[in-house]
Order: structure tokens, then C-alpha cells, then sequence
């Protein structure tokens, strides 16, 4: 079974998306970002909410959507990016280095995938720039969804 978490920070404001890029925009836009988790299991799908409330979200600043849907409308495009398979990934490693204390879990964690995600607002939004400025194509692997 998969389910996907995309975790956001409860005081975060969209962002001047130029602060993202080397160059700016042709036209003033905006970004939010967050970290989605996609977890591959077996068992018990509310140990393993748990487990991701326990260990992935700050309950003070941060929430949890559980959901593939996109968590805000209105987006020119969402840039979804993150480790290749190959490539040292610390955070996931972390993540999976705690799954493995836990004493009896519920539930059985095949595969973890970690993604930052990025929505971009704005008229005349270009992907490309941000695809060529953000992401790494030696170690990091991008998709990226249209309005």
C-alpha cells in the first residue's frame, strides 16, 4: 500500500519566487514549499500515522496532509524534486535509521521516497527556470505538474 504525507509550516507566507532562481522573473511571482514523504507499507495504516506524527511533524509549527492532491488551488505548477535512488539522502536515512529502533512498528516500511515540493503563482510562470535553478540533475530527479 502507498500513502503520501505532505508536511507544511503553519507560518509560512507565499514567498518572492525570485529568491529561488539566479535571475529574475520576467513577471513578479510567488512560491510556497513543502516536504511530501511517500511511504510503500504493509499493516497498519494508523501506526503508521502515528509514526510519521511522532517523527516528521513539529505539532507547534507544522501539519500533516495525508493526500495526493495538491494542498493549495490556484498554482501555475507544482515543481515536485528530490535524491536519486542512487544518491545519499541524510534525511531519509535518519528516518529509516528510527523506523528500525522501534520495537514492534505495526507496520512494515518497504520504501520511503522524500520530495520537496514547490507551487509557483503567478501569470507567465516558467517551469524551465526553475527545473535549470533548483534541482540537480547529477543527484536529484524532478517532476513537474501543470495547472
Amino acid at each position: 500500500m502507498t500513502t503520501t504525507y505532505e508536511i507544511t509550516n503553519k507560518f509560512d507566507v507565499e514567498g518572492d519566487a525570485q529568491s529561488l532562481l539566479y535571475a529574475p522573473p520576467a513577471t513578479p511571482l510567488r512560491f510556497r514549499k513543502t516536504t511530501r514523504y511517500l511511504f510503500d507499507y504493509e499493516g497498519d495504516a494508523t501506526a503508521l500515522d502515528a509514526f510519521v506524527h511522532e517523527a516528521l511533524v513539529d505539532r507547534i509549527s507544522q501539519e500533516a496532509h495525508q493526500d495526493k492532491a495538491p494542498i493549495w488551488n490556484g498554482y501555475a505548477f507544482i515543481l515536485d524534486y528530490g535524491m536519486k535512488g542512487g544518491a545519499l539522502d541524510l534525511e531519509k536515512e535518519a528516518i529509516l535509521s528510527y523506523y528500525r529502533t522501534l520495537k514492534a512498528p505495526a507496520f512494515t516500511l518497504s520504501k520511503l521516497l522524500l520530495k520537496t515540493r514547490i507551487y509557483v503563482f503567478g501569470e507567465g510562470a516558467d517551469s524551465a527556470l526553475f527545473v535549470r535553478d533548483i534541482v540537480n540533475p547529477a543527484i536529484q530527479n524532478s517532476e513537474v505538474i501543470n495547472a
